[in-house]
């Protein structure tokens, strides 16, 4: 899925030179996407123009992980804000990991003969599902080039036709923070998840995520150059957009060096 914020033209053109041509679906399947990406888009409502930052927190132990996140025990981020904002509830941004088999199916059935690769460096489940997603597995090549594949069970899907077509590239001097697809949609139990995923420059040591005008930050989960972030969400009422998520960025010191909220474009 293209992001406005990040994705200039430039940007577009130069990695439309480095793909191949997107294979021809089936036109089911091309309705089915284009459905989905309207629905998601009519989720996202107001917060689309920052939607394409949204996704990520971060755990410092993780940032040179050799391996894929899919192998450690449930980790549950969850805080509670002492004065959330009326209107919406982070419930929980637990995830649990996704296990090898289950992985494979995922990398095989979204990229199909190009899984083979791939080696997945964060796969997880999110807080809660939706009808399309219930997690998400972030996938590398020997060029360093990812892949996210969102995650029904053993089977997995891309926003990005093919899904090898993906911003993957930190762009520009400076840039610190770079975005891959992100949405939010409705969920089981009247909850909207939110998740998205991208990667950062080695600079980075620690990613959060706060969402709307509620301070907490999230901690992002974090291997190989990329990160992900997930979260239930409730109490929106009607058709109030979910609330924005906003990506913050630490330097080993602690210190913040990109905020979302006051830096858009992902530069220093």
């Amino acid at each position: 899925m293209s992001d406005p914020l990040h994705d200039t033209l430039g940007d577009r053109l130069r990695l439309l030179g480095t793909q191949m041509p997107a294979p021809t679906l089936p036109a089911a399947e091309i309705r089915r996407r284009a459905d989905r990406r309207r629905h998601r888009r009519h989720a996202l409502g107001a917060t689309a123009a920052c939607t394409a930052a949204a996704l990520c927190l971060a755990l410092p132990s993780m940032l040179h992980s050799p391996g894929p996140r899919h192998g450690a025990a449930p980790a549950d981020t969850s805080s509670v804000s002492p004065r959330p904002p009326a209107g919406f509830t982070v419930t929980s941004t637990r995830t649990s990991p996704i296990g090898t088999g289950s992985v494979a199916g995922i990398l095989a059935s979204c990229l199909g003969p190009d899984a083979s690769n791939y080696h997945a460096v964060i796969a997880v489940r999110a807080p809660v599902a939706t009808q399309d997603t219930d997690g998400v597995v972030i996938a590398v090549n020997s060029a360093h080039k990812y892949v996210q594949c969102e995650a029904k069970g053993h089977k997995g899907t891309s926003m990005s036709v093919p899904p090898t077509f993906i911003n993957d590239r930190l762009w520009g001097t400076g840039h610190l923070i770079e975005f891959f697809d992100s949405f939010s949609e409705p969920a089981d139990g009247k909850q909207t998840l939110s998740l998205g995923a991208g990667h950062y420059t080695p600079d980075v040591a620690k990613i959060t995520i706060s969402y709307g005008d509620n301070p907490t930050q999230y901690p992002a989960l974090m291997a190989d150059g990329a990160f992900v972030y997930t979260a239930a969400i409730s109490g929106l009422e009607g058709n109030s957009p979910s609330p924005v998520p906003y990506v913050h960025a630490y330097n080993t010191a602690g210190q913040e060096i990109y905020n979302q909220q006051t830096e858009p474009t992902a530069k220093q």
